[in-house]
């Protein structure tokens, strides 16, 4: 099912991807650029020591700002490359290779999704329902998916909210950005939060 994945194109057409991607994150890193906005907002939707997925984590990147600001990290990306560099920037926290559309939690309920990266853009169409399905699965009563992406990625926003609510979430807010900007149709980018149903 995998297949189709973006993610996986790209490396077969340059085994490198994964290396240049962490460097890009360590560089951008070292010259100080705002990494952080989308673990701002998770930090600020969930009590401390909340219980938190970060679903196609990449570098750790959003999970190691949470894991920093008291909760409990699990992050799970496809890509052994970024998982490494995820063990090593963030080694308190819980990373493992995955494939979203088939990893099964094995502990309780997570208090959030959090889904950031451009990652449902990335995935095989085919397994996009399958995703957000196993997304509401993954949460605890009471817990939410915060999932963002830009436009002109191949996955319309419509689109996506369509599989959403096929895969049993109901909305709780549409942003167009991770600082809070309110979602319109002229949107470049959209932040859902949802709910399981």
């Amino acid at each position: 099912m995998t297949q189709d994945n973006l993610w996986l194109r790209q490396l077969a057409q340059n085994p490198g991807h994964s290396r240049n991607y962490v460097q890009r994150f360590r560089d951008l890193a070292a010259n100080g650029a705002d990494l952080a906005g989308e673990g701002r907002l998770i930090d600020a939707m969930v009590p401390r020591g909340a219980r938190i997925l970060d679903a196609g984590c990449g570098t750790g990147r959003i999970g190691g700002y949470l894991a920093g600001a008291g909760h409990q990290v699990t992050g799970v990306d496809l890509d052994p490359v970024l998982i490494a560099e995820a063990n090593a920037q963030h080694p308190a926290s819980t990373w493992l290779v995955g494939d979203l559309a088939e990893w099964e939690s094995p502990g309780p309920g997570f208090d959030v999704v959090v889904c950031g990266g451009n990652v449902m853009a990335f995935l095989a169409p085919a397994t996009r329902v399958e995703v957000l399905r196993r997304f509401a699965a993954h949460l605890a009563e009471g817990g939410r998916a915060v999932i963002g992406f830009g436009a002109g990625r191949g996955y319309e926003f419509g689109d996506f909210l369509a599989d959403a609510k096929t895969a049993g979430f109901t909305e709780d807010l549409l942003l167009a950005t991770w600082d809070l900007r309110p979602f319109t149709e002229r949107a470049d980018f959209l932040v859902a939060v949802l709910t399981p149903a």
